[in-house]
């Protein structure tokens, strides 16, 4: 199979371009939020405020927002979170060219763009199976994770020069890459509901939790990225190193920003080619099962499935442990007693 054979379906081809463009677009708005902020209040305080002020709404919001996309078409879905994230970089463009004095607004905005972020989250992850077959599936979510990898480390770096033209021009770069996110998206002629999801009950709304604890496989691959993602916290304050400890500007900002992506990359070899024979559950975005593997939504960002990536730093981010049966991958097969 081609490495890019998830190309030859049209909305496959939308749906990863729209990704992209909306994820260098949150790149970039995160590197001129942050150098923003600290150029007003030159306290480092703030700048984890900013991550407090997207991590609250997520943190209510993702459980129901798992339930939402279960009920509603996803791609009305993603589109209107495209929206705010284009209403929200709107806001911090004009907010960058009034002479505030306060972060308030800034904070204020950037809740409003956490609450997109929390709603799209599940949808995305569950609307992509949806737009392939299973014998593709492997394949295109490894071109996805491979091309938000490279959002990752572009976005900063072109941030980082732009910032030298005005915080403005870079949000105003943002909105119009979401507004392109948003119009590929409207595009998208499958992936909506599959299925009639059951009634609301706090069983269903915790049902990605219970498997999780249930699985040690999942849970462990999750608790490690949790916590590196906890101790990682301190990218935050690069905007404070790069400004008064290094003194290398905005430029210096964007390419410290995108410095961790550029090394999580450099060992990555992955064949993106293997071929999954399974079925799965397309329609729920709590768990899909394909060939006896099963994810749950919270650790869809550290699994796929049933694709020969060879181990690295990056593909640990985007592993899947078969947990029940044999899956049938090209490169092993593993059984419940191989997975623990």
């Amino acid at each position: 199979m081609s490495r890019l054979a998830a190309l030859a379906y049209p909305d496959v081809r939308r749906y990863v371009s729209a990704r992209f463009l909306v994820a260098v677009a949150v790149q970039m708005q995160t590197v001129a939020v942050g150098w923003q902020v600290f150029q007003i209040t030159h306290d480092p305080f703030d700048l984890g405020l900013i991550g407090l002020s997207q991590f609250l709404p997520f943190i209510v919001l993702v459980l129901p927002a798992g339930q939402l996309s279960d009920r509603y078409d996803r791609r009305r879905i993603v589109l209107a979170c495209y929206l705010i994230a284009a209403l929200a970089a709107a806001a911090l463009a004009l907010l960058s060219a009034t002479p505030v004095t306060s972060v308030a607004p800034i904070f204020g905005v950037m809740a409003l763009f956490g609450i997109a972020r929390a709603i799209i989250m599940p949808t995305t992850q569950a609307l992509l199976p949806n737009l392939v077959p299973a014998g593709t599936f492997g394949n295109a979510v490894a071109l996805n994770t491979s091309l938000l990898e490279v959002a990752t480390i572009g976005g900063p770096a072109v941030a980082g020069v732009l910032i030298l033209l005005g915080t403005g021009w870079v949000y105003v770069i943002c909105a119009a890459l979401c507004l392109s996110g948003a119009l590929m998206t409207l595009g998208l002629s499958t992936g909506g509901r599959m299925r009639t999801p059951e009634r609301v009950s706090m069983t269903s709304l915790f049902s990605g939790i219970t498997f999780v604890r249930g699985n040690r496989t999942v849970l462990g691959s999750i608790s490690l990225d949790l916590f590196a993602v906890l101790f990682g916290g301190a990218m935050a304050l690069l905007p404070a190193f790069a400004s008064d400890v290094l003194h290398v500007g905005p430029t210096g900002l964007g390419l410290l920003r995108a410095a961790p992506a550029v090394g999580a990359g450099l060992p990555a070899r992955s064949s993106p080619s293997g071929r999954c024979d399974g079925r799965w559950d397309a329609g729920s975005s709590d768990a899909w099962r394909c060939s006896g593997c099963r994810r749950s939504s919270l650790a869809s960002r550290r699994a796929s499935c049933c694709r020969s990536w060879r181990w690295s730093s990056w593909a640990v981010r985007t592993w899947s442990a078969c947990t029940s049966g044999t899956c049938s991958c090209s490169s092993r097969r593993r059984t419940p007693s191989a997975a623990g």
